[in-house]
């Protein structure tokens, strides 16, 4: 079996600034901690690193850092951080990227931006130098915001987009698990009937704060396939944001107090429950673990992805719970 963890995370706050790390996080994920998290299940191994919102002004020694790690470490694609909406300063930003030579995508993390910022004049034209540049974008959002995406999708056909971590939907836990909700599906059926726009299977074990199981989860992975068809679907990790929660049992580092940890078989078990998603639903493993990450960030010979509507197993459906 051969993977593209199509959403890695790494960072060190020695070297770079983050304003958001607190708690487990706030500590070094590089290169030995992921020569510890490795893919058991996987004969060959491959990344795109995701940007990890560094401090705004070193988005581009964020890149460097990464690309000196990138042999050693598997990674061949970068999405590098951008702030889209800012006119010249943008510009200016994505031309100094393109000297980067493991640049194959952007995101400007839009999940705590307020509403409608992503489909603003400043923001569409910004996204519009992505596509020029045949980049892709990463859109990270929540559920509530999967309207504009899909506005945007509308006003740039031409940029490829991906959907990180499924728009984030109310997934519970695994003492309280949540159906997807008719909201949910419903923009994210509009959003896939944008042929460029493909979806990560991947985040869903942080919205359930590390406490998730298969069967839990299962359903968003249906709704997804249902939604995008598996031709647009890539898996991913999310590592080391989704490996954070309760302590794994027999973790001589964890806290009296039940505090969250770092779970260190976090990244292997949700490739294994994608795996046995698709598998049980006869999907084409290939394609979700590899070729569609590889075609979408053009990585390989593949090139870029046709822009044709894949078959829909009808949502409509779903929604009646046929």
């Amino acid at each position: 079996m051969r993977v593209i963890d199509s959403h890695l995370h790494l960072w060190d706050p020695e070297l770079l600034e983050y304003s958001w790390l607190e708690g487990p996080y706030d500590a070094r994920f590089a290169e030995a901690e992921l020569e510890r998290a490795r893919l058991g299940a996987a004969a060959e191994e491959k990344a795109v690193f995701v940007q990890a919102e560094t401090a705004e002004d070193r988005f581009l020694d964020e890149v460097r850092w990464v690309e000196s790690l990138a042999e050693r470490i598997g990674v061949i694609g970068i999405v590098a951080g951008v702030r889209l909406d800012r006119g010249v300063d943008t510009t200016t930003h994505l031309d100094e990227l393109a000297a980067q030579s493991l640049v194959v995508g952007v995101r400007h993390n839009l999940q705590d931006e307020a509403d409608g910022l992503a489909v603003s004049t400043a923001f569409v034209t910004g996204a519009r130098e992505v596509a020029a540049r045949g980049w892709t974008f990463d859109a990270c959002v929540r559920a509530a915001q999967l309207p504009d995406v899909a506005r945007l999708a509308g006003a740039i056909p031409e940029l490829r987009m991906v959907l990180d971590h499924l728009g984030k939907p109310e997934v519970g836990t695994a003492d309280a698990p949540r159906t997807p909700s008719v909201e949910w599906v419903r923009d994210l059926d509009e959003l896939s009937r944008h042929p460029e726009v493909f979806c990560k299977l991947s985040g869903l074990p942080a919205e359930a704060a590390g406490n998730w199981n298969r069967e839990q989860l299962e359903p968003f992975l249906d709704v997804a396939a249902d939604t995008f068809g598996v031709e647009r679907l890539m898996w991913g990790s999310d590592w080391p944001v989704s490996a954070i929660g309760p302590a794994e049992s027999g973790d001589p580092h964890a806290s009296d107090d039940g505090a969250a940890a770092y779970q260190a078989t976090a990244r292997s078990r949700w490739l294994e429950v994608v795996v046995a998603w698709a598998e049980a639903r006869g999907h084409d493993v290939d394609a979700i673990l590899w070729a569609n990450a590889e075609r979408f960030y053009g990585l390989g010979d593949g090139g870029r992805p046709d822009a044709t509507e894949p078959p829909r197993r009808g949502i409509l459906g779903w929604l009646r719970g046929e």
